[in-house]
């Protein structure tokens, strides 16, 4: 649906050059809902606006249903264009326009009868919960309000993809959670293909099936949203997953347990129907070791139970070891830990 294949981007500014993408390449299927994360000045939003071609590379390619962007010509890219609609951080609604009539917009410019842009607007502004607020203006509605407008006024022309550029950061939390939902409902009822910029991971976590995360104008990691919050491998794919999924022993504990010998520090990674079974209860009918739990969370990704644990076992070191052996055949991941 959307590649980006080894896109550089610089900009100059004041005789000076920034080099904002750095050789960045990502597939985005039909249907998916593709996150992107990093923080401030990683190249989020720069990317993004590629692939509408707000911005053209520097060098490489960007695709779009197969076909390049480049080799179009400007008619073309226009109606290239009409079918991928764009949310915005802070809204950008015409103020002296209603909100029926902001929703209208795009179909205005296309030039549809009265009664097609009657019939279209109606049905979105149901969609998104707004049938009450046709005749109201921008400043007559919450900032929750004013992003479904947006949405609604996004989806008029019936896109094929659409692009949400920190679509949610001006909001609070659970306004945050209803347009995130909002955006699910749009994603399984049109099949529309969602690439959402975020700097929260919680947007990642509650939204999106696949994530890229992002760092000095590269990407540092990217896969399915379940693998990469169970294995972060980068630093910065760490810090990021440790904002909503926290699985680490606090230093002064630590501190404590460095003075206890023979007892060794476990961290146990459960996915699935793994995270409903009573291991540890059997691990400690079977073996003889004392065990201490020291940390335990749930989290759901993508409709499948991430569980993260970190206790303590005491007891002979075979027997240990054999404890251990027994939670890998029930499917669970286990690291040592060093206190």
């Amino acid at each position: 649906m959307i590649e980006i294949r080894n896109v550089h981007k610089t900009f100059t500014r004041k005789g000076q050059s920034i080099e904002a993408l750095r050789g960045v390449s990502l597939n985005i299927a039909k249907g998916d809902i593709f996150g992107v994360i990093g923080y401030s000045g990683a190249g989020k939003s720069t990317l993004i606006r590629l692939v509408n071609y707000l911005e053209r590379p520097t060098s490489g390619e960007v695709f779009v249903q197969g076909e390049p962007l480049s080799g179009y010509s400007p008619a073309e890219l226009r109606q290239v264009k009409k079918k991928i609609g764009m949310i915005f951080q802070h809204f950008n609604l015409l103020e002296s326009k209603t909100v029926f009539d902001n929703i209208a917009i795009p179909l205005v410019l296309l030039k549809k009868s009265k009664q097609e842009i009657r019939e279209r607007v109606t049905e979105l502004l149901e969609f998104t919960g707004l049938s009450d607020k046709a005749a109201s203006y921008p400043k007559e509605l919450s900032g929750g309000q004013k992003q479904r407008v947006g949405i609604a006024r996004a989806l008029a022309s019936n896109p094929s993809i659409l692009l949400c550029d920190e679509a949610t950061s001006a909001l609070d939390p659970q306004t945050t959670k209803s347009i995130l939902e909002l955006l699910k409902r749009i994603n399984e009822a049109y099949n529309i293909t969602i690439m959402i910029i975020t700097h929260e991971m919680a947007v990642i976590q509650q939204i999106c099936n696949k994530v890229a995360v992002m760092e000095r104008g590269e990407i540092i990691e990217q896969g399915n949203v379940l693998d990469v919050f169970g294995s972060p491998h980068h630093p910065t794919t760490q810090s990021f997953v440790q904002t909503v999924i926290h699985n680490s022993v606090p230093q002064s504990v630590l501190n404590t347990l460095k003075a206890e010998n023979g007892r060794r520090l476990f961290k146990l990674k459960f996915v699935g129907g793994a995270a409903s079974e009573p291991i540890i209860n059997s691990l400690i009918r079977r073996f003889e070791v004392n065990v201490n739990i020291l940390f335990a969370n749930m989290t759901e990704i993508q409709q499948t139970t991430l569980g993260n644990m970190i206790l303590q076992m005491h007891g002979e070191n075979t027997v240990i070891d054999q404890a251990a052996a027994f939670i890998v055949s029930q499917g669970v991941e286990i690291t040592e830990v060093e206190a």
